[in-house]
């Protein structure tokens, strides 16, 4: 890959999270930049027609969209991240789908009001339920392999290192293959580089700046 790359990012973003763990994986070289997106700059609304990150600059070329990013990341370095059985490798963009749909889950969750909140952890839980019976030894999705379904997962479950802080909502409950899982990811250099040392400090801010029955919970815990 002779083009240089640059991640449009930010800082927050979990879509974001994904493709740089792509690209940590694969050992390719890229800058990251990181934009506003309460105030998206001109050049950026041109190269992203869905006004979202990450997009990633090849050269002159954009390519927006995380999961379309994965697939040119995997379609042009090694190592293949991608089982090379074509019903496998299509079980795997499903998985990838579905950690989508858990991330809809998890904003849901931050976003609730109090009535709703034990609703939407449920939600949360159910998805849990169907991850746990998919998963086998480990201790990545696919057994020892890190895969880029391993690499769409990290980036949702960093949410729930916050979340278990603020009370414990049950997600975890009899899910050790899930927890394992959990934790391999957080231990993989990959992931872990994924996001800035500030991550953590800047997600609290943003969940506190919901106003929502999650908000409440942690500025009750800041007060005490």
């Amino acid at each position: 890959m002779s083009a240089p790359l640059v991640l449009v990012s930010h800082a927050l973003c979990p879509y974001v999270q994904r493709a740089a763990i792509v690209l940590a994986e694969k050992g390719v070289p890229f800058e990251r930049l990181d934009i506003d997106l309460a105030d998206k700059p001109d050049w950026f609304r041109k190269i992203s027609p869905l006004a979202k990150t990450p997009v990633l600059l090849v050269g002159d070329a954009a390519i927006f969209e995380s999961a379309v990013i994965c697939e040119y990341l995997e379609d042009t370095a090694l190592p293949h991240l991608h089982p090379a059985n074509a019903l496998q490798r299509a079980q795997h963009r499903s998985w990838m789908e579905f950690g989508s749909a858990l991330l809809n889950s998890i904003g849901a969750f931050y976003t609730a009001d109090e009535t709703a909140l034990t609703a939407r952890a449920g939600e949360i839980r159910a998805r849990f339920l169907h991850l746990e019976a998919a998963l086998g030894e480990g201790p990545y999705f696919a057994g020892e392999c890190f895969s880029i379904v391993d690499a769409a997962f990290g980036p949702a479950f960093r949410y729930f290192d916050l979340f278990d802080a603020i009370g414990n909502f049950g997600f975890w409950d009899g899910l050790p293959k899930l927890q394992h899982w959990r934790h391999a990811l957080a231990r993989r250099p990959s992931v872990a580089g994924a996001v800035r040392p500030d991550y953590p400090e800047l997600l609290g801010k943003f969940l506190l700046a919901r106003h929502s029955a999650l908000s409440r919970r942690m500025a009750t815990m800041s007060s005490a």
